[in-house]
């Protein structure tokens, strides 16, 4: 069964203190806690891991970004990516090869996510419910269980 885990992006961004840094990989774009601790956990939980940005929709970690920008799922008006585009991205980026997603982040980012994969692959949410610095706590926790050197 092969698993891809799904890290939303982050609020804090390279370019806040860097703005004329120009393009950089999606990897590096996102420099909060938050996105530093789901990234840990999804390079040893899954075999793969995208991130989903309500701005681009699905990135490969070696995608490059040009920024600054702010859009998020939490504010319509800043006009998130439609479902629709993540429902072609997930054809387009062969993310529905994998028989399970494990997803992270907010309530509008699982939702989002739900929404995109449909019936492709199995959804889960492991942290969901959790207040975010619990949610990190356990993140954290697996991460360490499953790597031990990695967690800081």
């Amino acid at each position: 069964m092969r698993t891809l885990v799904v890290v939303p992006c982050g609020a804090k961004k390279i370019w806040a203190d860097r703005p004329s840094l120009g393009a950089v990989r999606a990897a590096e774009a996102y420099v909060g806690v938050p996105f530093r601790v789901n990234r840990a956990y999804a390079e040893v939980v899954g075999d793969a891991w995208v991130i989903l940005s309500a701005k681009y929709g699905f990135l490969a970690p070696d995608d490059l970004l040009e920024g600054p920008y702010e859009v998020t799922f939490k504010r319509k008006k800043t006009n998130p990516v439609a479902v629709e585009t993540l429902r072609r991205q997930v054809i387009e980026r062969d993310l529905a090869s994998f028989d399970r997603v494990i997803g992270l982040g907010g309530v509008e980012y699982r939702a989002a996510l739900a929404e995109a994969f449909g019936d492709h692959a199995e959804v889960m949410f492991p942290f969901a419910g959790l207040a975010l610095g619990y949610s990190l706590q356990a993140t954290k926790a697996v991460t360490l269980a499953a790597a031990p050197t990695l967690v800081k």
